[in-house]
């Protein structure tokens, strides 16, 4: 049986691994009798910690808010886990955020035993971080996002969509939403919400969002598609806000075999008589046009006039070529 003190210790782990607990489960985590758990966490209330009790049967106990911040208790590999985090969150992605992460970072390492600060620092010392040209965040539009997905609260926001062709010409936009996830992908952070203006799901560049006032009122939710499809969703938006054309491209082929030869966040979709459809971009048309020729089956462009000269230009430089070729022997 542990000692009273570290038994108070690895109770107090315990409230912060998980929300609720039984006198039951906490008894058989310690090792000792539900009286010892009650006797126990009357001694942290004495200590200033807000154990909450709830009776009766699926009654338990639970860490409530206190006025003051309780010791945080890690195991060894969350330690690092922590650190690690800090050390990246200093390197930027949050706008304001670097110098309290630094900081954080540097209180961590002087408790930690050698061990583990030795496994921090070479970590630190040898990881090399990559500097991206993505935006940062500011912490507060990106807390006041997390909190309307969290409690179903409707978010009025103006929106900055830089123009495909150039930023310099972006539009800011009004937008009624309800917000549902927020995603970190390729070093940026996204909202992907139900749009009510537009009647459909929509995905927004956090450090494009400038929140009008609080969120809400509460909304009820939505049937929200799963989170595998909302990761394929932004990764598809993402695509193709990069690109300055588009082109629906109709393909003789079947859906399964043209997904295997494009990138998996671009959608396909199928269609009657062995045949699919899907969107694919570029910054230059031509290109696009080499690309389509690389699928190797016919396809017919669908109201893109950049695309259908781009096409124009590569059959015309390959009968350039094949009429200057010398005649086989």
């Amino acid at each position: 049986m542990l000692e009273t003190s570290a038994r108070l210790l690895r109770l107090l782990s315990l409230f912060q691994a998980r929300r609720d607990w039984t006198g039951g489960e906490l008894a058989e985590r310690l090792g000792v009798t539900t009286r010892t758990v009650r006797n126990d966490v009357e001694r942290l209330r004495e200590l200033g910690y807000p154990v909450e009790a709830r009776p009766g049967v699926a009654g338990g106990y639970r860490l409530g808010p206190g006025a003051a911040l309780p010791p945080l208790l890690l195991d060894d590999d969350e330690a690092v886990a922590v650190a690690i985090g800090l050390r990246l969150a200093a390197a930027g992605g949050v706008a304001g955020i670097e110098q309290t992460s630094l900081s954080a970072l540097t209180k961590l390492q002087r408790i930690l035993p050698s061990h583990l600060r030795h496994r921090v620092e070479s970590f630190g010392t040898h990881a090399l971080a990559v500097s991206t040209a993505a935006p940062a965040v500011d912490p507060e539009t990106l807390t006041t996002l997390a909190l309307a997905c969290r409690d179903h609260l409707a978010l009025r926001f103006d929106y900055e969509a830089a123009s495909a062709a150039s930023a310099a010409s972006a539009t800011t936009t009004r937008r009624r939403t309800e917000p549902y996830r927020l995603v970190h992908r390729r070093h940026r952070w996204y909202l992907f919400a139900w749009d009510l203006q537009r009647a459909d799901w929509r995905t927004f560049r956090a450090d494009r969002i400038r929140p009008l006032g609080p969120p809400g009122p509460r909304f009820t939710p939505r049937p929200t598609p799963p989170d595998s499809e909302i990761t394929t969703r932004v990764d598809s938006g993402v695509a193709r806000a990069t690109w300055r054309y588009t082109a629906r491209v109709i393909v003789h082929a079947s859906a399964d075999y043209v997904r295997s030869r494009i990138p998996t966040a671009i959608d396909v979709q199928e269609l009657p008589e062995g045949r699919c459809a899907f969107e694919p971009g570029s910054d230059d048309p031509e290109r696009l046009a080499l690309y389509l020729g690389m699928l190797g089956v016919d396809f017919e462009v669908v109201d893109s006039p950049e695309l259908v000269t781009a096409v124009e230009q590569v059959i015309t430089r390959y009968q350039r070529a094949i009429g200057a070729a010398p005649a086989a022997g």
